[in-house]
């Protein structure tokens, strides 16, 4: 079985860094003539699967945007996720579960264990509950094969209040990388414990210690440009995945012009890179 950093890697290798949002938000759906419920978010959902499959790194589905549609979203997107195994375009499912105990262990059993329903090649967890609190899905997705991106510092503005208090002299969000790099030593070619660190702002951490993947929202609508990510990533050890979602879902609903932007975004992102060298 291959671990998910061998898987990503590969992926980054063939296709650049890019990894590509799926965000089916009301008004994303309006504007590619769909209506507002199960349907258009299965075709919506076709669409990113015939553009994105074997073009791109890896794709990021929003939970939530399915989830609001009951039932029938979730089957949307356990089919989509299903599409996406063995396109050589890696899933990293954005749920950011958290939570203790049995509770814990259920979201592993949902996302993270051999033959879940909703599996993905990685989920995004919450460490505020303690880092610890996530043993069951960290011990889960090592089993499977599978990564997961925990949040340390996010773009938003209430984040700061937690994420930048002090802890043992430092951050707690430097407090959640230091855990996630804990848990990658001695992997190679790099662990599979990444974080989530938002690319809109300097963010103020070390990541060198990491040795695990970077997980960066914020690319294109929100702000962030490919030389932006490349400056405020440079001092990191594993592979950095920058986000854009609204950037590269504005060419649907055709397919072949989702494919072309997102290309053109993961281009860009490679030449930024070779600049900086």
């Amino acid at each position: 079985m291959s671990t998910f950093s061998s898987r990503l890697l590969a992926a980054v290798g063939e296709h650049g860094p890019l990894c590509a949002g799926i965000d089916p938000h009301p008004a994303l759906l309006a504007s590619w003539g769909l209506t507002d419920d199960a349907d258009g978010l299965g075709r919506f959902a076709d669409a990113c699967l015939a553009g994105f499959a074997g073009a791109v790194a890896a794709v990021k589905p929003q939970s939530a945007f399915f989830e609001r549609h009951g039932a029938g979203g979730v089957a949307v997107l356990e089919r989509l996720l299903a599409g996406f195994a063995g396109s050589g375009t890696l899933t990293l499912l954005d749920a950011k579960r958290g939570d203790i105990g049995s509770t814990m262990d259920g979201y592993a059993d949902a996302y993270l264990r051999v033959g879940a329903p909703l599996g993905a090649d990685a989920l995004t967890l919450s460490p505020y509950l303690g880092f610890d609190s996530l043993e069951p899905a960290l011990a889960a997705a090592t089993e499977a094969g599978r990564g997961v991106f925990v949040l340390a510092r996010t773009s938003n503005p209430e984040g700061a209040s937690v994420q930048l208090a002090a802890l043992d002299g430092r951050s707690v969000a430097q407090a959640v990388v230091d855990a996630a790099g804990a848990r990658n030593a001695g992997t190679e070619p790099c662990g599979d414990v990444g974080v989530v660190v938002g690319a809109t702002a300097d963010h103020g951490l070390d990541l060198s210690g990491l040795h695990g993947p970077v997980l960066v929202p914020g690319l294109g609508a929100q702000g962030a440009t490919p030389a932006d990510v490349v400056s405020r990533f440079a001092g990191t050890d594993g592979p950095v995945l920058p986000v854009a979602a609204r950037a590269v879902l504005a060419a649907g609903p055709d397919p072949a012009a989702l494919r072309d932007a997102a290309r053109t975004l993961a281009d860009e992102l490679v030449a930024a890179h070779a600049g900086s060298h």
